[in-house]
Formats: C-alpha cells, structure tokens, sequence
C-alpha cells in the first residue's frame, strides 16, 4: 500500500514542475520577442546607411539630397519609422518622393566639394543647360546619362572605377513604367576582367555608388584600354532587357593628377544581324530499331565577336522536344576565343515514341561569360516542321534510318 501511495506523490510533484517550467518558458518567450529588433534584411552595406532601423532617423538616407531630408524630418511623424522600413526595397534602398527628377545634375543643389571635382568633368555648364532644355520628343530617344569616375592608384598599382549612378533611364516595364537596372562592366580588349553591380528595384535614376579595383593593371597600359559599359534591366521570368552601352576608350586620358569624374550619354547596343549569326555543322543518325536519335555536333564557322572586345567562347547547348515540352538537354564544352569552333561532340538521345514526328531538336549556340548570363550568339531547330535546311535534313534522315547524314546550317537570331 505505501509504494502506490510513494509512486502518486512523485507522479503529482512532476506534473506541478513540468506544467510550472513551461509557464515559465512561455512568459520568457512572450518578454524576448516584445524587446526583439524589428526585422532587417541586410543586402548591401552602402555609404550612410546603417543596418539597424532604430538608427535610420539620424543618419543620412543615400539617393536623397540635403533639401528633401530636411523636408521629410518637418513633416514625418516620429512613428512613422516602421512604415519607411516597409518602403524600403529589395536592396535596402529608399524610393525616390519627388514626382519629377532631372536627367542632368543641378548646379544649383550641388555641394562645393561635389562642384570642385564637376570641374575635371568634360561636361560644361552651358552643355548642362542644354540637356535640360531638350524637347519632349528628344528626351523620348535618349537613354539616359551614366556618371563614373576614374582613378589609378601608383602605390597599389591598381586601376579603380567607381560607378556612382545613372540618370533618366527609359521604363522597361511597361506595367510599372519602370526599371531594375544593373550595370555590367567589361575592360577591353582583353575582357578578362568583368565585374557588375547590384540590382536596383524600381527605379529610373539609380545611385549605385560601387567600386571596383583591378590590380595588376601597369599605368603605361592604361591608354590601350577600353572600358565598357552595359546597362540592362532584371527581369524575373524571361532574358534581362538591355538600355543601352557606353563605350570609353582611355586614350588621351589622363589620370597621374587623381580621381575623374565624368558622365556620358548612353546609347543604343549594337545589334546583330541574323545573315552574320554564323554556320553549324550538325550529324544526324536515326537508329529504329533502338528507336534512338544519334547527334554529333562537329563545327561552328564564322561565328560574330560577343560585342567589341574581340572573339566569343562558345558551345551548344542541345535540346530535345516531344509535342514542344522538352524532355532532355546536353551540352558541349567551352572553346575559347576562336569564330571557327571544332566541337566533334556525340550525344544519343532515346525517342519515347515511334517515327520521328513530334520530335524537334533545338541547338543554342552561346556564348560563355563568367559572372553574367551567358548571350545567346544564333539559334537552330531542326524536326518536321522545320522550314529551309532543317527541314531537309530532317526529312533525310527519316527517310534514310542508321545513315549519317551531316549538314551545314545558318543559325538564326537568339
């Protein structure tokens, strides 16, 4: 009778601690997250931007002037901190308020020490008068003004670009009637090196403000050089939109005597045409007894240069279609440098029906490019329904089954 008894007492002692420890890690739970930190998302650490929100009303917001801060101190209330974090974008950045921005910088709101270094600028102040005063229809055609600056350090030996920002840039998205720019910076001519910035949401005039550092580069090659810039909008769900170029050839210019700060007109990407997208060697072989589709891509000829720098490192990327849903893909390997690629690449792919006639076959001729997507040089669909040579061949192989059969091919627009 006294081990029943023992055994309640101990079973009673238990539940009072167990139901007391979780009360007490409920109400410890309950304290911390009412003092917790707001929730933030630290994307990029930027010039005058603090990571805690709590400290955002006495610092300097970036992209905003010295006028409109003082402005927004009058009339904001205190407790509208939260709703400002709300704003914010993806990157961290604060939306622009004023309804209309100039394309061109105001000489008026510039600070003395921003005018002091406008003076190395080739940009004059009647030049600034008459950008503003351009029609409607002209600013329809322009694409904006990219502002940089340039500056060899001789300790390091190393050659700095700063992109500080871009103004007046055309609404890719014609829902929003705005942008997600992002800039791409190559040095020619021999491309090796390639650096790019960050995404900005939703925004025409975006302050950028990076830095970028190349070492290794000696000041007396520095004339040879060609920087050049592409503006391009993100997109989510297709091919990012490109703006436009900027071309800077650095000869002539001369930076023993500091930083320059320069601005230039972005204009319109050269486009290629579809009669220089270059040929395709392709062998085919269907096998039916295996019911399988045997592809050798052997060579690439007179493929165009990926933009001004010089030659494209390019491969193919192979796609299988059945009824125009992809059921596999292969790839071949990267040949740099060269227009005349020689590949000589088998790859078999297993048919899932009888015959070949919901069966399509897609070649992507790319080029590679480390850090960015890689550009799509000419495209090539061979099947059924394919029009010219792909047709051909296509309608050849049917007719002659455990043949390869190779051809030549003009590759078409990406």
């Amino acid at each position: 009778d006294e081990i029943p008894t023992v055994v309640g007492i101990f079973s009673a002692f238990g539940l009072v601690f167990s139901v007391s420890l979780f009360a007490w890690i409920c109400c410890q739970r309950k304290s911390s997250k009412s003092n917790k930190t707001p929730p933030y998302k630290f994307v990029h650490v930027l010039k005058g931007v603090d990571i805690y929100p709590e400290n955002l009303n006495s610092k300097k917001k970036f992209g905003a002037d010295d006028k409109s801060e003082a402005k927004n101190k009058s009339v904001m209330p205190k407790n509208s901190l939260h709703l400002d974090l709300e704003k914010r974008d993806l990157n961290g950045n604060f939306p622009k308020t004023t309804p209309k921005i100039q394309s061109s910088p105001d000489p008026e709101n510039l600070s003395p020490k921003h005018f002091a270094e406008r003076k190395k600028d080739s940009v004059s102040p009647d030049s600034l008068k008459s950008i503003t005063s351009l029609s409607s229809e002209d600013k329809q055609d322009k694409l904006g003004t990219l502002f940089f600056s340039l500056e060899y350090n001789f300790e390091k030996k190393a050659f700095v670009v700063n992109i500080k920002e871009a103004r007046g840039l055309p609404a890719m998205d014609e829902q929003s009637m705005t942008s997600d720019p992002y800039i791409k910076m190559t040095i020619l001519p021999e491309k090796k090196h390639k650096v790019k910035t960050r995404v900005l949401r939703k925004t025409l005039d975006p302050a950028f403000d990076e830095t970028f550092t190349f070492y290794g580069i000696p000041y007396s090659q520095i004339q040879d050089l060609t920087l050049h810039f592409v503006i391009l909008s993100f997109d989510r769900f297709s091919r990012d939109d490109v703006i436009g170029e900027v071309l800077i050839p650095l000869a002539g210019i001369e930076l023993s005597e500091g930083r320059l700060l320069m601005d230039r007109e972005i204009i319109k990407r050269n486009v290629r045409k579809s009669s220089g997208r270059g040929e395709l060697l392709i062998s085919l072989c269907y096998q039916s007894t295996t019911n399988t589709l045997t592809v050798v891509v052997l060579k690439a000829r007179h493929l165009p240069k990926s933009d001004v720098s010089g030659l494209s490192d390019p491969y193919v990327k192979v796609n299988l279609y059945h009824a125009k849903k992809r059921i596999s893909k292969k790839k071949t390997h990267v040949k740099k440098c060269t227009p005349n690629a020689v590949f000589n690449e088998l790859f078999v792919f297993d048919i899932p029906c009888e015959g070949l006639d919901d069966i399509s076959i897609e070649f992507l001729v790319l080029d590679s490019d480390r850090g960015s997507r890689n550009e799509v040089i000419g495209r090539l669909t061979l099947g059924s329904s394919a029009e010219g040579t792909g047709g051909e061949h296509w309608k050849e192989i049917c007719e002659y089954p455990r043949r390869q059969i190779a051809k030549w091919h003009m590759l078409c627009d990406g």
